[in-house]
């Protein structure tokens, strides 16, 4: 009997280690959603705006290193997102992230071309209907608060017009991975499990997504997620709807 079970088991890890190869991304999210979950208590709202299929890009305000996982984790599909250059190459963490298909950038001062050979990689992925992340800002919040979002998306929609797909993040500012306090990931995190909330809201048709009004939608978003964020009362950590 030890040794069926001994075989079944070894055999469904095969099986998984099979299907993660071949499609690692999905594996990858849900894990990340798991590790997310457990670290922080947990709101989302407005999954169900991102397209079960074809392409769209979400833009959210920049909190946190944390950010891309929160948001990776929870989209319901795959995101492939940008990344600083340093990051991405890091010796740790570069198979990871080539994995899971990230996109680096670096300012073209000290890589001519990285912006060009990013916006490709954008437009090659969005052609073929992924779902593209990206933070318009270009850096973590000095202060916590939004800043003014750059030309880049504009760039983005000019080569492909695809819904834009607005959200707004709070709970993060004041955290080990954000820059309250002094340089973010240079702090030990201070509270266990605090309270993240990520809002959805409805896509923008293309033609339509200007930078002024993405901006001011992310403001609005976010703006309904911080006050769960800062409730002390009782109230369920993750809502699907």
């Amino acid at each position: 009997m030890n040794l069926s079970l001994l075989g079944l088991l070894g055999l469904l890890a095969a099986v998984g280690g099979w299907r993660c190869s071949r499609r690692p991304r999905p594996i990858i999210r849900r894990l990340v959603f798991l590790l997310i979950h457990c670290v922080y208590r947990l709101r989302l709202r407005g999954r169900q705006v991102i397209p079960v299929r074809g392409a769209a890009l979400v833009v959210c305000n920049h909190v946190s290193f944390m950010d891309a996982l929160v948001l990776g984790g929870a989209s319901p599909r795959p995101l492939r997102f940008l990344m600083d250059r340093p990051i991405y190459e890091s010796p740790w963490l570069n198979w990871l992230f080539r994995l899971v298909g990230a996109i680096p950038v670096d300012a073209d001062r000290r890589d001519p071309g990285s912006v060009r050979r990013a916006l490709d990689e954008i437009s090659h992925a969005l052609r073929n209907g992924e779902v593209v992340m990206l933070f318009p800002e270009g850096r973590l919040t000095p202060d916590g608060e939004i800043h003014a979002f750059r030309r880049g998306i504009e760039l983005i929609l000019a080569r492909d017009p695809v819904p834009v797909i607005p959200a707004g993040l709070a709970g993060l500012w004041g955290s080990w991975a954000s820059h309250h306090g002094g340089p973010a990931l240079t702090k030990w995190p201070r509270r266990l499990r605090p309270r993240v909330a990520l809002h959805f809201g409805e896509p923008i048709p293309p033609r339509l997504a200007r930078r002024d009004r993405l901006e001011a939608r992310v403001r609005a978003l976010k703006a309904d997620a911080e006050p769960w964020t800062c409730a002390r009362t009782a109230a369920p950590p993750l809502q699907r709807r």
